[in-house]
Order: C-alpha cells, then sequence, then structure tokens
C-alpha cells in the first residue's frame, strides 16, 4: 500500500468559482509547507518564494513556486518563515514596500538577541509593515489540528490595518488570535514558546525539595533508629512504606500551601487599609501558580491511594498477619475488639475517603473543558469553599491517624516527632488564620477594602461625612 503524506490531500473548501485571496509564503521549510497546506485547506491560493524555483514533491499541490521577488508580487500579505540569520536578502527585494511581512521565526533561547527578531525585520525593510504572528504554533499542530491552547495565536504590530488582516487569516484558518498590541510585544511573544513549564517550576521544585526532606526523615526514625538500638534490618520499608508517608504529607502541605498566599494577601490589605497597593512579587508569583500547586497536590495524593491499595499484598504484612493468628492460635488466646479504636479506623477511612473526592472534585473543576462551563460564582465556590473543607477534612484525616499517639512522648526517636505531626503544622496555621479571617468583624472590614474602601483615604472620609 501506497504511503500518502498531507501533500496528496485536496483542500478541503476551495471554490473556484470564487476569486480567492492569494498569501505569498517565504520559506519551504516544514512550517512553511505546513501552514501553506493549511491555508489551501481553507480556500487561499498560495504561492511560495524560495531559492529554488522547482516543484518539489513535498510542497502541497497547488501551491506555486517562484523565486522571492517572482512570488513578493503575487500577494500582498508575505509570510516569512525563515529563520532570522537569512533575513538579509529581504533589503534588496523593493517588492517588498508597503506589503504586509508576517514574522513567524523563534529562537533558540530566550533573549537571544538585542531586539526580536519581527523589530529586526521591521529595521531591515522600514517600508514594510511588520506584524508578528503564529510562533507559538507549530507545523505538527498544523498538519493534525490544533486543540485547545494550541489554537492562540499570539498577533502584535504597529499598523493596526495589517494587524487586522493576519487576525482574520488566523480566524478563517481556525485558529484564536490574541491582540497583544503594538510590535514592542514580539520579544515576550518570541520568549513563549522557549519557556518549559513557567508556572509549574515553583510546584516541581517544592514538591521535590519536600519529598527529599521527608524521606530522609522518615528514613532516619524508622530505618536508621532501629538499626541503632535494635539491630533491625528494615531497609525494605523504603520502597512502600516509606513513600506512602512522604506522599500524603507532601499533598496535604501543597494543598495547605494553595490557601496560604490567599490569607496572606487578605492580612496585608487588612494591614494595608487598600486594595490599590500591588503585593509583593513573590507574592503575585505564588498566587498565580496556585492552579499548578493544587494538580501537584492531587497526583501525590493519587499515589498514596495507590500505594495504601498494595498494602494487603505486601510479602511483609502478609507474613505478619500469618505469624499473629500463628500466635493467637498457639496460646487460644484472642484480642479483644476495641470500640474506640474502630471508631478511629472507621473515622480515618471516611475522612481520607471524602477528602479525596473533594480533592479530585477541585482537579476536575480546574480543567478549562470544565471551568468554562461554569460561572465565576460557581467556580469561585468550588476552588474556595470546598476548598477549604477538602483541606479540614485531609488535615482531619493525618489528626484522626494519630490518634492517642499524637503528642505522645513514646512516639519520639531521637527526640524528633513523627513526619505528619510536621505535616500539620502548615494546614493547622491556615485554617486557623482563615477561621479569624471569616469573623464577622473582620470579614466586613476586608470585604469593604475588597470593594475600594480605603482607611487612610480622604475619598473615605468625605464618604464618612455624607453618610452623616
Amino acid at each position: 500500500m501506497e504511503n500518502k503524506t498531507f501533500t496528496d490531500a485536496l483542500p478541503l473548501t476551495m471554490n473556484s468559482s470564487e476569486k480567492q485571496e492569494t498569501v505569498c509564503i517565504f520559506g519551504t521549510g516544514d512550517f512553511g509547507r505546513s501552514l501553506g497546506f493549511k491555508m489551501l485547506q481553507c480556500g487561499y491560493s498560495v504561492v511560495f518564494g524560495s531559492r529554488n524555483s522547482q516543484m518539489s514533491s513535498l510542497l502541497p499541490h497547488g501551491a506555486e513556486v517562484l523565486s522571492y521577488s517572482e512570488a513578493a508580487k503575487k500577494s500582498d500579505i508575505i509570510i516569512i518563515a525563515i529563520h532570522r540569520e537569512h533575513y538579509n536578502f529581504l533589503t534588496e527585494l523593493i517588492e517588498l514596500n508597503g506589503k504586509i511581512l508576517v514574522d513567524v521565526s523563534n529562537n533558540l533561547k530566550i533573549n537571544q538577541y538585542p531586539e526580536s527578531n519581527a523589530e529586526y525585520l521591521a529595521q531591515l525593510v522600514p517600508r514594510a509593515h511588520v506584524v508578528k504572528a503564529f510562533n507559538t504554533i507549530s507545523a505538527w499542530a498544523l498538519q493534525s489540528g490544533a486543540l485547545d491552547a494550541s489554537r492562540q495565536v499570539f498577533v502584535c504590530g504597529n499598523d493596526s490595518e495589517a494587524k487586522q488582516r493576519v487576525m482574520d487569516i488566523v480566524r478563517t484558518l481556525g485558529l484564536t488570535p490574541l491582540d497583544q498590541g503594538s510590535l514592542m510585544a514580539a520579544n515576550e511573544i518570541e520568549n513563549y514558546p522557549l519557556q518549559l513549564f513557567p508556572m509549574w517550576r515553583l510546584p516541581f521544585y517544592l514538591s521535590a525539595a519536600l519529598c527529599v526532606f521527608f524521606f530522609f526523615y522518615c528514613v532516619l526514625r524508622e530505618v536508621i533508629y532501629p538499626y541503632v538500638y535494635e539491630k533491625k534490618d528494615i531497609t525494605f520499608r523504603m520502597a512502600v512504606s516509606i513513600p506512602n508517608r512522604v506522599f500524603p504529607i507532601t499533598a496535604l502541605i501543597l494543598l495547605a500551601l494553595v490557601y496560604l498566599p490567599g490569607v496572606i494577601a487578605a492580612i496585608l490589605q487588612l494591614y494595608r487599609g487598600t486594595k490599590y497597593r500591588r503585593f509583593p512579587d513573590w507574592l503575585d508569583h505564588w498566587m498565580l501558580c496556585r492552579k499548578q500547586l493544587g494538580l501537584v497536590a492531587l497526583g501525590f495524593a493519587f499515589l498514596h491511594v495507590l500505594y495504601t491499595l498494595v498494602i494487603p499484598i505486601r510479602y511483609y504484612v502478609r507474613w505478619r498477619l500469618r505469624n499473629i493468628n500463628i500466635t493467637q492460635a498457639a496460646s487460644q488466646k484472642e484480642n479483644s475488639f476495641s470500640t474506640t479504636s474502630a471508631w478511629l479506623s472507621d473515622s480515618y477511612l471516611a475522612l481520607g475517603i471524602l477528602g479525596f473526592f473533594l480533592f479530585v472534585l477541585l482537579g476536575i473543576t480546574s480543567l478549562p473543558s470544565v471551568s468554562n462551563i461554569v460561572n465565576w460564582r460557581e467556580f469561585r465556590f468550588v476552588q474556595s469553599k470546598l476548598g477549604y473543607l477538602t483541606l479540614i477534612l485531609c488535615t482531619a484525616h493525618t489528626l484522626v491517624y494519630g490518634g492517642k499517639r499524637f503528642l505522645s512522648p513514646s512516639i519520639l526517636r531521637w527526640f524528633l516527632p513523627s513526619a505528619y505531626v510536621l505535616a500539620l503544622i502548615i494546614p493547622c496555621i491556615v485554617l486557623v488564620i482563615k477561621f479569624i479571617l471569616i469573623m464577622p468583624c473582620i470579614d466586613n472590614i476586608l470585604t469593604r477594602i475588597r470593594q475600594g474602601w480605603e482607611r487612610n483615604s480622604k475619598y473615605s472620609t468625605l464618604n464618612k461625612k455624607s453618610d452623616v
């Protein structure tokens, strides 16, 4: 069977009875070919400008290939799909004067040049109207069909009419144009595709630090301590038991850190008596990546559930249960049933299941496909009200896990408490402060501040006089 490439397909929306707008593309690389094929599908007439004007089998059928000079005469819109280091020949083409040049280039690293590629192109061809666009769309996305965020095309340029024509092309291709303003925004747009999970770095680094710290903390208490004092080799706990302590601890702390910046922001607003002052940069960045923190926390909660489910099939657990049964049978002795222990065990499980359910609900509502079908009040109810309820349930789950041993001196090893005790510090602080903030006497002041009232403003003084 013969292999077919996308160049063998016919345009989907061509209508020979209508006059088609012609678009010129300089460059016959992967992106230029993919963009040309997409435009042919959407009814455009495409002409390629190339150093070699011979038709290649890689180019889409229906496109014309000419020299750069001849191709530039065919259209008012010319897409520059070549690398910046090859821009110099454009200065020799007088046919570019008055044309719309769409720069789609990207660099190899952030801020590689003093100015953006689009601004550099505008300097080389000052009589053309340069627009930056399409650099955030990949050739693969154009071929396979862009989805969700891949549909967004950032557009900027100094000429509003030229920018509008480019945005019309973007819409015709089934993509979503986002106007970013003048050509000064091109540098930021060019850096965008080079960023690797910019909003995920803090959650990743923070979760990694928490995992490493608590892993070695648990190893110190549960592996090294028994070996030093009892000569027991229980290093096998490092595979399942200790990770199953580290993961829920990390999940709980990260969940608390989702709501801690909001609490800090509220305290700052109360202290300042206004909402019209910027938060510190670190707090701004922290608040912007709360969604990512929550999703990473949900991932660790999933790991905790999976590790808990495999506990009954572990060799150590099965060996221990068999020994207990044999010992009880040999001694003809039965352990008495403790209603208190049963309550603690069932409460621990129930709180964990409910907390995990709400955790999953928070994660689902943060997805764009779900958040787009709820209004702001509904989204805020789930993320704020149910979010705090999730934190309460997960904190209570951890508290009940400790049970009677929670503050007992017997759990100390080298004066170190259990890891879950440390895990409760931040969640409990967040919940206590939040409880104080929702008290009517404080909540009313905070609500007024967020509605625009200022404690030390002359306008607030005038408002008080007018009320009298």
